[in-house]
């Protein structure tokens, strides 16, 4: 994946989110009467403006793409002619601004709604959910679940797809609770299986919690044939390519893809002997696997993926599609489940039950944007989704300087029956000013930390 793959679904990502949330702004402030001077996708110097409409307002894009605004008359930011005095943001009801402000995050919510009722009209492609052999001493193994059990319901709800029965368990799990699985076993035979998560750990959570609990979707045997290798990756530089079949590694056999992870893992800065099958002839290829930490644990890795054929993963895959009212539904339910979610983890977070390394920033979001446009419009349309409620979600906080601040002065102004003093506002945004730059400043450092530890 090129850097500049990765810079251009990285600003398309952002530039939409930005113009959907100050978009939201835009539109109830024109319906509430109040006079718009400047639409701005980013912040600094701009590099592009036009002026359009009654108003003549200024539409412009600048420098930093890193957020937008809305410019709207107001007392506040200086003098106004007598004229738009009435249109002025500051002379509104209560309600009105309430409202003009509420509309950023609530489009946030809306574009992800709509999203997920796009996807789920056209049809997602997802893992059936069929449980691979869990390893022993997992909870998953304790619960009884066996290599070919399909999972039909959660709780007494029915699933469709192994993404289903992950956002369940995980739901679950930071609820600390039993959950139970109603599977069908390789006999045919229902089944009832009890997972036990009252232990499960915040460590757990934080991480890959399926396979820490020894769930894992049934997959068939792959090959040891390599079908991608990365560039820049410990692989490429020792020569390894697409179609190589590695039959040895350290003169141990390797009949499966799993037994070759399952080499190369252990091996972190190791050097390690490949024999590989090429164009009929034999040759021996030394790779050093490159350290790497994932989820606490130093793993190797060598940057290549195993070539996986299509008809042969055709039997455990379900398109899941749904009718133009049912989606609508559905997309409204999912977008409510993940800013519920979006809210609890942040309250993990809070009470120290779950690791601050969670919070993601600029860089760490651009790495997912390019990760997910590389699969397909699928995936990065979900991605879009999910950022899209995580930013609906941040802006409601109620911190000054964010939407949410803002609807907190509110909320106190109809209490009260008068605006804040001066004051006290001006004291609410150098605390909001400091929270904000201090989560950047945190967020940041977990992007430089992942960076090094790959």
């Amino acid at each position: 994946m090129s850097l500049l793959h990765t810079i251009v679904s990285f600003v398309v990502a952002l530039g939409v989110l930005i113009v959907v949330h100050e978009l939201g702004h835009y539109l109830v402030a024109r319906w509430a009467g109040v006079k718009v001077l400047r639409f701005c996708v980013g912040f600094g110097r701009p590099l592009w403006s036009r002026r359009f409409g009654r108003d003549q307002t200024e539409w412009a894009i600048a420098a930093i793409p890193l957020g937008g605004y809305v410019k709207m008359v107001d007392e506040r930011e200086g003098a106004v002619a007598p004229d738009d005095l009435p249109r002025a943001f500051n002379r509104q009801s209560v309600g009105k601004r309430f409202l003009i402000v509420l509309a950023g995050p609530v489009a946030n919510f809306l574009l992800a709604i709509a999203l997920y009722w796009g996807l789920f009209v056209g049809g997602v492609q997802e893992m059936k959910p069929v449980v691979g052999a869990p390893p022993q001493g997992t909870l998953a193994a304790a619960a009884g679940l066996k290599a070919g059990d399909l999972v039909t319901h959660v709780d007494g709800q029915p699933v469709q797809s192994w993404q289903e029965v992950r956002w369940k368990v995980l739901h679950a799990s930071l609820d600390r609770r039993t959950v139970g699985l109603e599977v069908i076993d390789a006999g045919s035979r229902i089944e009832r299986r009890v997972l036990d998560l009252t232990g499960v750990s915040g460590e757990q959570i934080e991480g890959d919690l399926m396979s820490g609990l020894g769930l894992r979707p049934f997959r068939p045997d792959v090959a040891p044939v390599i079908g991608k290798v990365t560039p820049g990756s410990a692989a490429e530089r020792a020569g390894l390519r697409a179609g190589d079949r590695v039959s040895h590694i350290d003169r141990e056999p390797v009949p499966t893809w799993d037994a070759f992870v399952a080499r190369v893992r252990p091996a972190a800065g190791r050097p390690l002997r490949f024999d590989v099958e090429r164009d009929g002839g034999a040759l021996a290829i030394e790779i050093t696997p490159e350290p790497v930490t994932q989820n606490g644990e130093r793993i190797g890795r060598i940057g290549a993926a195993p070539r996986v054929d299509p008809e042969g993963m055709k039997p455990y895959l379900i398109e899941v599609r749904h009718g133009a009212v049912e989606a609508l539904g559905l997309a409204v339910a999912k977008t409510w489940e993940m800013s519920v979610f979006s809210l609890r983890m942040l309250g993990r977070m809070l009470t120290g039950e779950v690791s601050w390394k969670n919070l993601s920033g600029p860089v760490t979001i651009a790495d997912y944007a390019g990760q997910s446009a590389q699969l397909g419009l699928t995936p990065y349309l979900a991605f879009l989704a999910l950022i899209s409620i995580s930013l609906g979600v941040l802006n409601l906080l109620p911190i000054p300087l964010l939407d949410g601040g803002h609807l907190m002065y509110y909320a106190v102004e109809v209490v009260k029956g008068s605006p804040l003093s001066e004051r006290a506002m001006e004291m609410g945004q150098r605390v909001g000013l400091a929270l904000l730059l201090f989560l950047m400043a945190f967020a940041f450092y977990n992007d430089i930390n992942r960076l090094l530890s790959g």
